[in-house]
């Protein structure tokens, strides 16, 4: 979005009469990305709506506390991040199952999701990222699905540069090494 897109939203974000069709716009404008960076998380279609919901709903209830010291774009995704990494973390202490239980039990889904329409080639890679520790894939898939900045990861994770390019340097030496013994 461009810088003066996103101030003239800023603005009408922050005066009561604007607000809810500004918010509209908002919602509009960065569901289908917010939605994607979820799903890639958590997999599963309905779980990545009930999300995005979460995620909408919280930031709708946070406006007034936003300082506007980051983009919005940043605001959000780290409440979508937030979001995702609790959801995961709820489902681990809800089925009483380790972190190594959960990637299976994602694989296992991803082969079952009727919305998955890639080719065994593209369900492997997804394995893969799925052997990932969490902060690993997350940063994975902002910087190879997303095309994020190490700088805007910084932003949204509140991680340094220098840790951020370690843990994807390791994702994907990780990867390779699954797509390895799997060919």
């Amino acid at each position: 979005m461009e810088k003066m897109i996103e101030e003239k939203l800023m603005d009408d974000l922050k005066n009561p009469q604007r607000r809810s069709r500004a918010f509209g716009q908002l919602v509009k404008e960065y569901q289908q990305p917010i939605y994607w960076h979820i799903r890639k998380m958590v997999l599963s279609h309905d779980d990545a709506n009930d999300i995005l919901q979460n995620t909408f709903l919280k930031a709708w209830s946070a406006l007034d506390a936003f300082r506007g010291e980051s983009k919005l774009s940043t605001w959000l995704f780290r409440i979508a991040v937030n979001e995702s990494l609790t959801f995961l973390s709820n489902q681990r202490e809800k089925f009483n199952v380790s972190i190594d239980e959960m990637q299976e039990n994602l694989s296992q889904g991803l082969e079952a999701d009727s919305y998955f329409s890639g080719d065994e080639v593209q369900l492997q890679f997804q394995k893969a990222i799925l052997t990932l520790p969490e902060k690993q894939r997350l940063v994975f898939n902002m910087k190879y699905f997303d095309n994020l900045k190490y700088e805007e990861m910084e932003e949204i994770l509140g991680t340094s540069v220098g840790a951020l390019k370690a843990s994807y340097h390791h994702a994907v030496k990780k990867i390779e090494q699954f797509l390895l013994r799997e060919v």
